[in-house]
């Protein structure tokens, strides 16, 4: 008779052990020193931490006293029953070891494993089955297998010193984990995914509903369906559509004529919703169940699969473009989503943690929502990480959130010898098959780019760079092996990107008219001021960023209370801050922009600050120049990094503990359907003066400025509004107001004025007017209801040269909200908290404040004994402003 299929996860009975290398069998140390497994899926140093062998690795220096896990083996093993009866077939099911895995059961090797990334399927024989079974897997040092593969096939480039040992390339294991420029080095082993044993006479082994819409946006369903086992048994399988309450659509009764795969087609669907990103409508999901059926043992249901997906059209659209721009005329680069074209704003997105095993779906869930919230439609997953799980994806789904996915190859000149393209091609196909029902995909990408401490590049860029290299191997995975896995196992559904950046003759991958490009002549490179990110983009900028120190609870968290080490350029704070260079980058920023402090907590805020000013003016240039129908000069905008691994300064701008930093809430702003920008050009005074002022860097002594004010509209409708702008002296009474009325097109930018900055009539006793003192505040007001739907403050720069006037505040609390008011203007109002206790969540933050209008900021999570602080510019030591909660 046969049976329904069974998957049983082997979470239970684990133990662990380090492997003792003098002893030249395995099976001859098997008798004592194991330890029980605390938490399955398993990370040794989770285990090791559990019992005290290692300490927390994200506090202090402890990262240090960890690196020794890295060089040894270990071995995990457990125990499960069989019913000998039961089936007719037993499978174990390997969703993910880590990484350089011999697996073992009752004492017989069934499987070697080197890839990380691969999940493995071992068919059991039956007979040589017991009632008891041992499996015992023996994971060898990846750190060691690394050094010894580059000693057979040569040294060769990847990244600078502080992107881990080059050795890493002929690995298949997650590359952030010989350290990055934000991460530690933390050489995990073990089982980091489920193990499973799964009994079945006849199974489902791959179902994909292939759910397309056509150029008239009309759906499409093929059910594309693979099985195995006793395939005569199934006499019927049935295939149901389900809508997102679980009610059924349709469905239909196919034969399988004994086939062990099938492709059905839907002939006619009946009226779905199509799925959409963030800010475009609903993301409708549906459900296809497929059932097999034994007719002959009265309908016995012998397996069933369900799966969740979506019906869209997405396309990259590269044309060239109608009219040239500041770089020249060259191709678009942007995303159609079911024929509408998506201005891209999003994060790029790291590894949560180095010790993957602890990341509950709850966490990615938070993650997610978090980009969400901040008005982000896409998320990155850059190639040093891993595919992440099921569970981060579905969440993308349900939230409307579109996936890049990058696939795992960063920074280094990969091989491409036989056995690595087999393993990189099984790696591939496994994934993608897994993965390609998702409706959030956008793309798939060939690889991260390579990078020195100098010059940002992609592989194929290191080539020409870095000189000594003949050629790239590993473009035979980037542009055979990859896009045909993509186009076979999609059916072209997503679009394929050999890499990240790409573009340009010659693979001048810094062209700015073609292709996706990775500024970093800010925070490296040329080390540009940030005020010049608007001259330097291109059609899609896929990374960017500048760093700031994290929340100061998530500081004190690694400062573990060493306060003679709470400075800025002190030893700890360097050992968690892995950017190469960041004393002199750092420096060079900071000195240029704020005013020099020797307080550490005002010096943290000005980093936040920094983070913030610049990474928004990126977003509100660029999205300016998403200008319409055949002049969309640059379709996306993609910050790094939405996150971090763990307790560090980087460019994340959300840190480990999930708490935003002021850069999350300009980004929020800056990605609002209805925005409104200002750009300041200051003129030059003499004929020799530099052409393009860093505002009025250098010298007060500025005549005038020129402004450009413009506004941005991601709906799909024209809106008609009132552009208010108001002028404030900073160093006298003098105020001008004007009103204009406006119109924003659709989906597009629109320029609304270009003028002479307004300043007070000069002194008797000078010749000069001082723009360089006025602050410039845009509204854009509904003209019927008065609502305030969006605004902006440009300030003089650099603001070291700003005498910040007093805020004279009116500021409520009520227990929920802050009301704040000012009779002056005021420029990064940040409100913080201080102490454990629950994560307390600000609606908004680091404010401009215009003169007497009133904002409200809500409060969430307040415990009656914490506090709320406040830091702005010109008093940048928090200091307290509410008591207690009402």
């Amino acid at each position: 008779m046969a049976v329904v299929s069974k998957t049983l996860e082997l979470s239970e009975n684990w133990q662990w052990k380090q492997r003792d290398e003098t002893v030249e069998s395995i099976f001859d140390e098997l008798e004592a020193g194991w330890t029980p497994v605390k938490h399955m899926p398993s990370d040794i140093h989770v285990e090791l931490m559990e019992c005290g062998k290692i300490p927390d690795p994200y506090v202090g220096f402890n990262e240090h006293a960890a690196h020794w896990v890295g060089d040894a083996e270990w071995m995990y093993r457990t125990t499960f029953s069989i019913d000998l009866i039961h089936a007719a077939n037993y499978e174990l099911l390997f969703d993910g070891l880590d990484t350089i895995c011999v697996a073992y059961l009752n004492e017989e090797q069934i499987l070697t494993s080197d890839n990380m990334f691969t999940p493995r399927v071992v068919q059991l024989d039956v007979t040589r089955l017991q009632s008891t079974n041992t499996l015992l897997l023996h994971f060898k040092s990846a750190k060691k297998i690394a050094k010894q593969l580059e000693t057979e096939y040569g040294r060769v480039r990847a990244g600078s010193c502080n992107l881990g040992d080059p050795s890493r390339v002929y690995v298949r294991k997650a590359q952030y984990d010989w350290r990055w420029d934000w991460g530690p080095e933390l050489m995990t082993a073990g089982p980091w995914l489920p193990i499973s044993l799964k009994s079945y006479s006849v199974c489902i082994s791959d179902l994909y509903p292939q759910a397309t819409v056509d150029s008239d946006l009309v759906p499409h369903l093929t059910v594309e369906l693979s099985m195995k086992g006793e395939l005569t048994r199934v006499s019927t399988i049935r295939c149901s559509l389900l809508d997102c309450e679980g009610t059924e659509v349709v469905n239909v009764e196919i034969s399988p004529k004994s086939s062990s795969s099938l492709r059905h087609s839907f002939s006619s669907l009946p009226s779905v919703n199509l799925w959409w990103p963030v800010g475009y409508g609903e993301p409708n999901l549906y459900s296809l169940k497929a059932t097999l059926i034994d007719e002959a043992s009265a309908g016995q249901i012998l397996d069933q699969q369900t799966k969740t997906f979506g019906f869209r059209r997405v396309a990259l659209i590269q044309r060239p473009l109608a009219e040239a721009d500041q770089y020249g005329k060259g191709m678009s680069f942007f995303f159609e989503v079911n024929n509408v074209p998506i201005y891209i704003g999003g994060s790029n997105w790291v590894p949560a943690d180095n010790l993957l095993t602890t990341i509950k779906p709850e966490r990615y869930k938070k993650w997610l929502k978090l980009l969400k919230d901040g008005n982000q439609n896409l998320v990155r997953l850059w190639g040093g990480g891993v595919y992440e799980p099921e569970v981060f994806y579905e969440t993308c789904d349900e939230l409307g959130i579109l996936v890049w996915q990058d696939f795992q190859f960063a920074c280094g000149v990969y091989p491409a010898h036989p056995e690595f393209v087999e393993s990189v091609q099984k790696e591939a196909e496994a994934n993608v098959k897994g993965l390609r029902h998702h409706p959030c995909f956008a793309l798939w990408c060939g690889n991260n780019e390579g990078k020195n401490p100098f010059i940002t590049f992609h592989d194929y860029q290191q080539v020409l760079q870095w000189g000594g290299i003949t050629e790239l191997p590993a473009r035979k995975i980037y542009e055979e092996v990859l896009p045909e896995v993509v186009e076979r196992l999609t059916y072209g559904d997503v679009p394929y990107w050999r890499g990240s950046p790409y573009g340009g003759n010659g693979w001048d991958t810094a062209d700015p008219t073609v292709g996706d490009v990775h500024q970093w002549n800010i925070w490296a490179g040329e080390q540009k001021p940030y005020q010049n990110y608007d001259i330097m983009g291109g059609r899609f900028v896929s990374e960017f960023g500048i760093p700031s120190m994290p929340d100061l609870r998530t500081i004190d968290h690694w400062m573990d209370g060493n306060d003679k080490e709470r400075y800025s350029n002190s030893k700890l704070m360097a050992q968690h801050c892995k950017a190469g260079s960041h004393e002199t980058r750092f420096a060079i920023l900071m000195n240029e922009n704020f005013k020099l402090t020797g307080d550490f907590e005002s010096h943290v805020y000005l980093t936040q600050i920094l983070q913030s000013e610049g990474v928004s003016h990126a977003y509100r240039s660029w999205r300016r120049e998403w200008r319409g129908p055949g002049r969309e000069y640059n379709g996306g905008t993609i910050v790094w990094q939405l996150n971090d691994s763990w307790p560090v300064t980087s460019w994340a701008i959300a840190d480990y503990f999930l708490r935003p930093k002021p850069a999350y809430y300009a980004i929020a702003r800056e990605l609002e359907p209805i925005t409104v920008g200002i750009l300041r050009k200051v003129n030059q005074n003499r004929e020799h003066d530099r052409p393009r002022q860093f505002y009025e860097f250098g010298s007060f002594e500025s005549r005038s400025a020129t402004l450009e004010i413009w506004g941005t509209n991601s709906t799909l409708h024209s809106r008609t509004a009132i552009l208010e702008l108001q002028f404030i002296d900073l160093e006298s009474a003098w105020k001008h107001q004007e009103k204009h009325s406006v119109t924003l097109l659709p989906n597009q930018s629109t320029e609304f004025i270009k003028m002479t900055c307004p300043s007070r009539e000069p002194d008797s006793d000078t010749t000069i007017t001082k723009s360089a003192t006025v602050v410039v505040c845009a509204r854009i007001v509904d003209p019927k209801t008065r609502e305030v739907v969006a605004r902006y403050s440009d300030w003089p720069q650099p603001y070291r040269y700003v005498d910040f006037p007093d805020p004279q505040w009116t500021i409520n609390f009520d227990g929920d909200a802050l009301t704040v008011k000012a009779t002056n203007p005021v420029k990064g109002l940040v409100f913080s908290v201080q102490g454990e206790g629950n994560e307390v969540r600000f609606s908004d933050n680091a404010l401009d404040l215009i003169p007497g209008e009133e904002r409200v900021v809500g409060v969430g999570g307040l415990e009656r004994d914490r506090h709320i602080y406040m830091s702005y510019m010109g008093s940048e030591h928090p200091r307290r402003i509410v008591t207690t909660a009402q």
